[in-house]
């Protein structure tokens, strides 16, 4: 029998679970776009791989915009250091973007949701999703061309076969916060 899912005293709740796979969004206060630019998105997009790196985390999927990012990553042992990852990625990056517009001390992000991705169809949906965040917002036509995305990455990166199976789920419905 397996253990019990942890879960962090929160609204909706966080459930920690032992190596598997999470989608995350995460928004600035009121959809600010504080990370707007190329430098300020590099800034975003290394940070966010030296937390997971820092963390034993493995991104899978990611797409960072200057108000919002979604990551799909494949949890280590210990499950709860995503409150780790996250605290280190939003504390790194809020101080930088304040010292960049000489605004120490202001809050930078809003919230953060997370999901546990248990059902093979979901995890492949949402890889899909992540990989075409940006034309679904309308940034690109064609995802492998925005920078600030795995969608390049998977595309050059992923075994043919892996690619069209990832390929083939529809994302229309998935459910994520992703109004901005």
């Amino acid at each position: 029998m397996s253990e019990p899912p942890r879960q962090w005293h929160h609204r909706p709740p966080h459930l920690f679970v032992r190596n598997t796979i999470y989608i995350v969004t995460a928004s600035t206060l009121h959809k600010h776009q504080y990370f707007g630019g190329p430098q300020r998105l590099r800034m975003l997009n290394d940070a966010l791989f030296d937390a997971a790196e820092h963390c034993s985390w493995v991104l899978e999927a990611w797409a960072l915009f200057p108000n919002h990012y979604h990551f799909v990553a494949r949890s280590p042992g210990e499950a709860e250091s995503l409150k780790d990852l996250l605290q280190r990625l939003h504390s790194l990056t809020a101080r930088e973007v304040n010292r960049l517009d000489g605004t120490p001390g202001r809050r930078i992000w809003f919230q953060y949701w997370d999901t546990c991705l248990t059902y093979e169809k979901s995890y492949y949906a949402r890889l899909n999703y992540v990989h075409n965040n940006p034309v679904k917002h309308g940034i690109v036509t064609v995802a492998e061309q925005y920078p600030f995305c795995s969608a390049g990455w998977f595309w050059a990166q992923a075994e043919p076969q892996f690619r069209r199976k990832v390929e083939s789920f529809r994302y229309e419905r998935v459910r994520i916060p992703d109004d901005y």
